[in-house]
């Protein structure tokens, strides 16, 4: 008996052919947002095609994990719509195929999908990502007079901070400019003000022309004495018309050492992450270790033991209390002050250092928590591509809708949403306010559950995305009613008996203006009735009946006229003006929260105003069909 059927063979081939082409248009949407960002670092820096192929090449690796699950959702997505939309599905399971036999050989192909994932991005992906870096920052130094932007300072120059208030992308003048610069060392600093300037590479790319207009500067005039240690310091303002600085600067492209990068998590395969991982706690422990030895050696008296103190350490301690006190009141005032000033230096110097110790302490822990959630994303983002599966395959039997319509439109949406909570967990696990396991595996669980709902519903035929069962139940909530739609039937057998339809529909109306002035459908209901003891109004029960024998009978009329008439007549609810639900206990838990049943008995009252609507116009149609029968007969 063969494992592999032609069926299998069959949906298998149909799924590679809708994933191969689903995978490379992901893959060419998430390149060009990415250029998108990047736009502004290639465009004017004279990069080589070899370059600018480099880049596309390496960003393209790096998205291929993000691109594969989306591309497993949509063409699962489409390849049981297309089943669905086909009837081949609906045949399928005509031949006794359960839906979870269909899905198993494409089970095995997403299960290999997301093994190749993980491998790549364990494998190739950190390569790409190191390689990628090393290119975007080294473009990034490539003529660095397009990078300086507005309102901020700017410091990739080598002993310069430039200030721009306003730049004119399109002559490169520079308005409001600031620079502070130490390029002579920490003692001879300088700051220059300029109303405008303009900064270009020259023709080696060795230096960078710096040229100012109406300007001054300020620069320190006892550089050698130090003297910026003091209060005063001398210094040297100079104006000028128009200056022009040569800042040694090598613009040229040069690519930049990997191993700058090698502190990235996402430049690392798993074993390099764990081995990080393992050191940075190593570290984390030894700095804490270091604080608090750090608080032993400043503190001023002997610790308590560990443990519950007895009576003997605690009167111990007191005596060493009171001998302090002693001897502090006993002191000189000078000696007093001095005493206090060298307390008050200890207890700041030692709250700085703790200052900086948990400063270091929390940047380590941050990069700690970046490593463990670039390790647990491996497996998170791998197993994406299964459970997409079991998500748009599901719900493409579900909608059997092929193409790329409306597969398109729910793919994005499902991905969207997916991209919002594993953002929203990666982000609260970083800042530490969700552990590193509930943020990074967050989308998972929500994956796995939305993926078992859809499962199950479309196993068992169910009518969950059906939107007309949707579409009337919030026409009914709305109070809101379906129009008739009655269209001339192209048999008909049986003819409406004219001869005694104008009888009959005479006693209908004598009926409904019975109604009309017995049930009282002016009057304000009674709370207790609707939701305590509510009852079925027989009179409208009758009434229904009666009326769409009328219209069933007179639905095998030849007269265009009369049909236009009865598609005109109201859809009468039996029910919908004595109780908002059919439960009695629903009823009364309703009617005991005042704010919901407040707004049910609205809604009842105003289904009886127009029960009485609906009366009036029940008999002004059977008036206008009863002349209509009488004008065809004369």
């Amino acid at each position: 008996m063969k494992i592999i059927k032609k069926l299998d063979i069959y949906i298998i081939k149909g799924f590679l052919q809708l994933f191969a082409g689903t995978f490379f248009i992901c893959l060419f949407i998430f390149v060009l947002q990415f250029l998108w960002m990047w736009m502004n670092n290639l465009i004017g820096k004279g990069l080589t095609i070899d370059l600018l192929g480099k880049f596309f090449w390496y960003s393209s690796l790096t998205l291929i994990p993000m691109s594969m699950p989306l591309a497993v959702l949509l063409a699962s997505l489409i390849s049981f719509g297309n089943l669905g939309e086909r009837f081949e599905l609906l045949s399928m399971k005509a031949a006794g195929i359960p839906l979870i036999r269909i899905l198993m050989p494409l089970i095995l192909v997403a299960g290999i999908i997301s093994g190749s994932s993980f491998y790549f991005q364990n494998e190739v992906s950190p390569y790409a990502t190191r390689e990628l870096s090393r290119l975007g920052w080294s473009m990034r130094q490539k003529s660095p007079e397009l990078e300086i932007p507005e309102g901020i300072f700017y410091s990739e120059i080598p002993g310069y901070n430039l200030f721009v208030e306003h730049k004119d992308p399109e002559t490169g003048m520079l308005y409001g400019v600031m620079i502070y610069t130490n390029s002579g060392g920490y003692n001879d600093i300088q700051i220059v003000l300029a109303d405008s300037g303009r900064m270009q590479s020259t023709a080696d790319k060795m230096y960078l022309k710096l040229t100012l207009w109406g300007g001054e500067r300020f620069r320190n005039m006892d550089a050698q004495q130090g003297s910026m240690l003091r209060a005063n310091v001398p210094y040297m303002r100079e104006s000028f018309v128009k200056e022009i600085d040569m800042i040694p600067f090598d613009a040229n492209f040069n690519l930049m050492d990997a191993d700058l990068f090698s502190h990235n998590a996402q430049t690392k395969d798993m074993h390099e992450i764990q081995h990080s991982i393992d050191s940075m706690s190593h570290m984390i422990d030894s700095a804490r270790h270091a604080i608090y030895d750090n608080i032993q050696q400043w503190h001023m008296r002997k610790s308590i033991p560990a443990g519950r103190p007895d009576s003997l350490s605690i009167v111990k301690e007191a005596e060493q209390i009171q001998a302090f006190d002693s001897i502090y009141m006993a002191m000189p005032d000078d000696q007093r002050f001095k005493s206090w000033r060298t307390a008050l230096t200890r207890a700041e110097t030692m709250e700085s250092e703790s200052q900086f110790r948990a400063l270091e302490t929390t940047d380590r822990n941050l990069n700690l928590r970046k490593h463990r959630i670039e390790w647990y994303k491996k497996f998170t983002l791998s197993l994406a591509c299964l459970l997409f599966f079991f998500i748009g395959a599901p719900l493409g039997a579900i909608i059997r809708k092929g193409g790329l319509g409306v597969p398109v439109v729910v793919s994005v949406i499902i991905f969207i949403f997916y991209y919002i909570i594993n953002q929203a967990g990666e982000n609260n696990a970083k800042t530490d306010v969700w552990t590193v396991e509930s943020g990074t595996w967050l989308s998972t669980i929500v994956l796995l559950s939305t993926g078992i709902f859809l499962t199950h519903k479309a196993n068992s035929d169910s009518v969950v995305f059906n939107i007309e069962g949707y579409r009337n139940f919030f026409m009914r909530l709305l109070g809101l009613r379906a129009s008739r739609k009655l269209n001339r039937k192209e048999v008909i057998i049986d003819d409406p008996d004219y001869a005694t339809l104008p009888q009959r529909l005479g006693e209908l109306s004598e009926y409904c203006a019975e109604c009309r002035r017995t049930m009282h459908l002016r009057r304000i209901p009674n709370y207790v009735d609707i939701f305590f003891r509510p009852g079925q109004d027989m009179r409208a029960a009758q009434l229904s009946d009666r009326l769409e024998a009328f219209i069933e009978e007179l639905h095998n009329s030849r007269d265009n006229v009369i049909l236009m008439y009865i598609n005109d007549y109201p859809v009468i609810d039996p029910s919908a003006h004595t109780r908002p639900f059919k439960s009695k206990r629903l009823n009364m838990a309703v009617g005991l929260f005042l704010p919901l049943g407040l707004f049910f008995f609205l809604r009842i009252w105003r289904f009886r105003l127009r029960l009485r609507i609906d009366l009036h116009n029940i008999e002004r149609i059977n008036n206008l069909i009863t002349e209509r029968i009488r004008k065809i007969h004369s």
